[in-house]
């Protein structure tokens, strides 16, 4: 009898959904579902018709972390967990953070310690008001990985991004909403369909615009004003003699709607 994949894969109107699929396991990572994970991106990367992603789980979660059963923990021989955060969770946040298109993270249930951080790596995160993000690492004598330790005190400050990580306890979508770790959340009955009209926003808008937006912004704190002001340059020079930037002002000059193409 043929499983279900651990990652369902669609792409249609040029969105791409990629929904991680292990429900019994409150979609926890294994090895198989990097494995699939990296099969998604790479066609993302590739096919130029896909213009925004939706990243989310099945079931009554999103993703609960690693699933440590698949480690085969030995109390003897533990896992090198340096290697495994090398090989699988490093590549997925830089991949998703390079990514040139935007990805919306769809967040039901919990998402707990590399899921939560999976989640903050997206560019726009919605929640169900149902959804809860837990920095679970410490509750088992670890540290956040997958990002965590940058993500959190760039989105929420020092103070709660320690008070999130050293004490280990949930924090509500709607307190993630307030603080500003997430875009936005919503009641659980509305989930699908605003994360939906956002998805088909995005498809429609400049990709190139958005590409340079999201690579300015995750890595202007690797900068200083003044590169930052240099880099604004270059990339708006680049995009000011694009085609969407020419379609974008005649539009708005003939007072309608532009249809962009990303180029």
């Amino acid at each position: 009898m043929q499983t279900e994949p651990s990652v369902r894969f669609d792409v249609a109107d040029g969105v791409a959904r990629v929904a991680l699929n292990r429900p019994d396991r409150l979609n926890s990572f294994n090895r198989e579902m990097h494995a699939r994970l990296r099969e998604a991106l790479a066609t993302i990367e590739k096919d130029s018709t896909i213009r925004a992603v939706v990243l989310t789980g099945t079931g009554r979660a999103f993703c609960a972390g690693q699933d440590l059963e698949d480690l085969s923990f030995d109390p003897a021989a533990p896992t090198d967990l340096g290697t495994l955060i090398d090989q699988n969770f490093n590549p997925l946040i830089r991949r998703l953070q390079a990514l040139p298109k935007p990805v919306i993270a769809r967040v039901q249930g919990i998402a707990a310690g590399a899921g939560a951080n999976l989640s903050l790596a997206c560019d726009l995160v919605i929640a169900a008001r149902g959804a809860s993000f837990l920095q679970a690492f410490v509750n088992i004598g670890l540290m956040p990985d997958s990002g965590g330790t940058w993500l959190l005190p760039q989105r929420v400050g020092t103070a709660r991004a320690l008070g999130l990580a050293m004490l280990g306890e949930k924090l509500s979508a709607t307190d993630a909403e307030r603080w500003g770790l997430i875009w936005k959340c919503v009641d659980d009955a509305e989930l699908d369909t605003t994360v939906d009209t956002l998805a088909r926003r995005l498809s429609a808008m400049p990709t190139a615009a958005l590409a340079e937006i999201k690579r300015a912004i995750h890595g202007a704190g690797q900068r200083t004003l003044s590169e930052q002001l240099d880099l604004e340059r270059d990339r708006q020079a680049m995009l000011g003699a694009s085609n969407d930037y020419r379609e974008g002002v005649t539009a708005f000059l003939e007072k309608r709607k532009p249809m962009f193409k990303g180029d």
